[in-house]
């Protein structure tokens, strides 16, 4: 009988396949936001960004572990046929570990200015609400550069895999315990007037730009030759990024 031989590259593989998997496991367990916009329930802070903090230091500590053990299997590969190769660094793409580079665009959205009114005849005065950046404007923008074959995405300056999202918590965006403040820029790679249509026809934008022409909420989007995303580093916990069907 002959005895199954393991080659590196199959070990690689299973080790991207597992990396993959805790990679989702996390966003899992941290994507269970609260969208502010349909939840008058709210969270101090402090609180969740210790608890966040926490979690995240663990579940970083086993997803270095395994990517040391990808890396590790994937320099020890040296037999692999042209096949195994090619799905070996699809596997990686997938997983978002690598630098993507080439055109792009970036999208750059903002709050209106606090005392801003009705800019448009029959409008009624905002409220609050109506002058911040929320959770689904910026869903909206990374599932519409996904739908527009966007080959990497990162959301300020961290990269967004397949099963990413953001959260947001009042008028702040949360990324991997690390707090952000609006202006909130979102990069992508990939076919900029692909990218620029798939923005332009999505139903979610369009609502956003009602909110853009009638109280001054920012918006805008600058095409880049050139541009380089970082690979998915392992410990950033991105939400919610999964194109729309």
């Amino acid at each position: 009988m002959t005895r199954f031989r393991f080659r590196p590259v199959r070990l690689a593989t299973l080790g991207v396949f597992a990396l993959a998997g805790l990679i989702f496991w996390i966003s899992f367990n941290t994507a269970q936001g609260t969208n502010i916009r349909s939840d008058s329930s709210m969270l101090r802070l402090s609180d969740l960004i210790q608890e966040r903090s926490r979690t995240n230091a663990e579940l970083d500590s086993s997803a270095a572990a395994v990517r040391e053990q990808v890396d590790d299997l994937a320099r020890r590969d040296s037999g692999t046929s042209g096949s195994e190769k090619r799905e070996f660094e699809q596997l990686q793409a997938d997983a978002g570990t690598e630098k993507v580079s080439g055109s792009g665009l970036t999208v750059t959205l903002d709050d209106a200015p606090p005392n801003a009114t009705a800019q448009v005849p029959g409008v009624p005065e905002p409220q609050a609400n109506d002058l911040v950046i929320h959770q689904q404007d910026l869903q909206a923008v990374v599932n519409s550069l996904w739908k527009g074959g966007a080959e990497g995405i990162k959301i300020m300056d961290q990269r967004l895999i397949s099963t990413s999202a953001v959260r947001c918590v009042g008028n702040t965006l949360i990324l991997q315990g690390r707090v952000y403040s609006p202006p909130y820029t979102i990069t992508a790679v990939g076919d900029q007037q692909k990218l620029r249509r798939a923005l332009d026809t999505s139903p979610a934008i369009q609502n956003y730009m009602q909110y853009v022409d009638a109280y001054g909420l920012g918006w805008k989007v600058d095409g880049h030759n050139a541009v380089t995303l970082p690979g998915y580093s392992g410990t950033v916990d991105l939400h919610y990024a999964k194109p729309a069907e």
